[in-house]
């Protein structure tokens, strides 16, 4: 007897209650093909106009106001809002050089000009070396799209231009600065500075998104491989996490010696920079030591950065501190880094997983230690201050610095591992970077700082002495 399951029979579709409409499978195949061909021709439409980019574009520019942003941690001036109300000209100049032109909406606001900027500067390029491993060019360009940079430039700069409007911000503009925010690729903003009582204080921000048209045409310009083999990294966030990191290829070791290293869980926790200013979005009462960061009884959560780039404490980021739990030691290197001559130093501090047990180990490696600044505890933002990465620059630095450093040219590397060399997401782990300075006092004693999730705080204070 046959399956009355599988006997064919028209489908009845009652409408109405009463007035059946039957159609058969051949109709409903007929009728689904034109639909599925419409929303994929609709999705591509929409994937294709996404790309598309002209010389000459108009952005829109997202500006929010105190009561919208309760949590910017940012210095405000007391002429923050006074100066809204503005769009994004972008104004292609040759394969890579692009104008960034703030065009006011209202008579007091100035023109701004950002004029000439290499953007191959400001987008993700592996360094040569990496492209001989797969797992070394995927971290390299992950974590250059996902950790910030940030240039300025001086009001002054042959890159700025300033006309019109009532003249406070031709008088009293004291820096831009241009971002590219740790985030899914496009994600940028634009920051006036001003100076009060000496201090520099944010009077404007207004974020965008940089048009990936012209994205994908500098990443493939620079990198000369096609935009897709990355894209999907570039745009959403998948994690390499369990790559293994061949550290070989990026540096050979001349030798090594396991150093003193101190790492006291009850020093207090202190902040200057950003970290004082950022006390309103790590999301956790009564740290006061190190050692509060490693233990169970303290919940702690972060306010999320996400798009286009602001901090939501309703959205709270988590950590894995558990993973680097209980320092082991700290190993100092020379080495050999592949793309330069010189010879430089290495740092790496062994943990212990407090759940597992497991060793996982932070590598700094490609810093000239005789050259990093000599200051007091209080000024560690002022020494060494850079993301986790391969190939990446420092959170915030100078245009003109930046000519001159190229990322991808940086024999610098910082990377989380396992205890199979495989790469430990650092930005689920909630640890976005290190702080690193000699002492003012004492030339040969070294200071480390590791640096939380978006450098809300300070997660730790090692000192290390180098004769020893």
């Amino acid at each position: 007897m046959a399956n009355p399951a599988s006997t064919k029979r028209p489908l009845t579709i009652p409408i109405l209650g009463k007035l059946p409409v039957k159609l058969t499978n051949k109709k409903i195949l007929f009728t689904t093909i034109p639909i599925l061909v419409a929303v994929l021709g609709i999705g591509g439409f929409g994937f294709a106009s996404r790309y598309k980019a002209s010389n000459e574009m108009l952005l829109n520019l997202k500006e929010l106001s105190n009561s919208e942003y309760p949590a910017n941690p940012a210095p405000l001036s007391k002429n923050f809002e006074r100066y809204s109300g503005r769009e994004l000209k972008i104004i292609k100049k040759d394969d890579t050089h692009f104008d960034f032109v703030l065009e006011p909406k209202n008579e007091k606001t100035a023109k701004i000009v950002i004029k000439n900027i290499d953007l191959s500067l400001l987008t993700p390029k592996a360094p040569e070396w990496t492209k001989k491993d797969k797992g070394l060019e995927v971290i390299a360009f992950t974590d250059r799209e996902w950790n910030r940079q940030q240039i300025s430039f001086p009001a002054d700069s042959e890159h700025i231009e300033i006309t019109g409007g009532d003249g406070f911000e031709q008088k009293n503009l004291f820096e831009v600065a241009l971002a590219n925010n740790c985030l899914n690729a496009g994600y940028w903003e634009i920051l006036l500075f001003t100076k009060e009582d000496n201090n520099k204080f944010m009077y404007y921000q207004g974020w965008f998104t940089f048009p990936m048209g012209h994205y994908k045409s500098v990443f493939e310009k620079i990198n000369n491989l096609s935009y897709w083999k990355h894209w999907w990294k570039l745009e959403h966030w998948q994690d390499p996490d369990g790559t293994v990191v061949n550290t070989k290829l990026l540096r050979e070791v001349i030798d090594e010696q396991q150093i003193a290293a101190q790492f006291p869980l009850d020093e207090r926790i202190f902040a200057t920079g950003e970290q004082a200013r950022k006390i309103r979005t790590t999301l956790a009462t009564n740290l006061t030591t190190w050692g509060d960061f490693y233990t169970d009884k303290n919940k702690i959560e972060f306010a999320t950065f996400r798009p286009p780039g602001f901090y939501d404490h309703n959205v709270p980021w988590g950590h894995q501190y558990w993973r680097i739990g209980k320092f082991d030691k700290a190993t100092l290197r020379n080495i050999k880094p592949v793309g330069v001559q010189q010879n430089l130093q290495e740092i790496e501090l062994a943990f212990n997983d407090t759940k597992t047990g497991e060793q996982n180990r932070l590598v700094i490696s490609g810093i000239n230690l005789k050259e990093l600044s000599k200051l007091p505890v209080e000024e560690y933002n002022k020494g060494l201050y850079m993301p986790l990465g391969i190939g990446i620059p420092p959170f915030y630095q100078s245009y003109e610095d930046l000519e001159k450093n190229h990322p991808h040219e940086s024999p610098y590397f910082a990377v989380l591992l396992d205890s199979k060399d495989q790469w430990i997401d650092h930005h689920k782990l909630a640890l976005d970077g290190i702080a690193m300075h000699l002492d003012k006092e004492n030339p040969n004693l070294l200071h480390l700082y590791l640096l939380s999730y978006e450098r809300n705080t300070l997660i730790a204070h090692f000192s290390m002495n180098l004769n020893e």
